[in-house]
């Protein structure tokens, strides 16, 4: 799989998954700072959040393993699709959104691009 063709993949298949991520509660604490995009692919909590924080990410991962599982391409782990659908994420965050800068602390999106992992397309 190329990196190209898999980012395109990874695109796609998480439209469905990240539109269903926007409701109320979500957009809250993403504006919020209180959740953020990872490197791997997945929803983050950021620092010491409730449990209600804690139980919303866990539920939009089951949401997002799931698209990995079923777009997955052929020859490739759903690690690998993850993590590139997580570059593509965190590529669209937008000023004052929290994501993972390659060296795993938590950063806050400025006007700039954020920082991206060496292996990013």
């Amino acid at each position: 799989m190329t990196i190209g063709f898999g980012f395109a993949l990874a695109v796609s298949a998480l439209a469905g998954a990240a539109h269903a991520q926007r409701d109320p509660a979500y957009e809250a604490a993403r504006a919020s700072g209180q959740v953020g995009e990872q490197l791997d692919g997945y929803l983050g909590v950021v620092g010491a959040q409730s449990g209600d924080i804690r139980k919303l990410v866990s539920a939009l991962n089951i949401k997002r393993r799931d698209a990995y599982t079923k777009n997955v391409p052929q020859g490739s782990s759903i690690e690998d699709f993850a993590f590139i659908t997580g570059c593509n994420l965190i590529a669209k965050t937008t000023v004052g959104e929290k994501y993972q800068a390659p060296d795993g602390q938590w950063q806050t999106r400025g006007s700039a691009a954020p920082q991206r992992h060496s292996r990013c397309p």
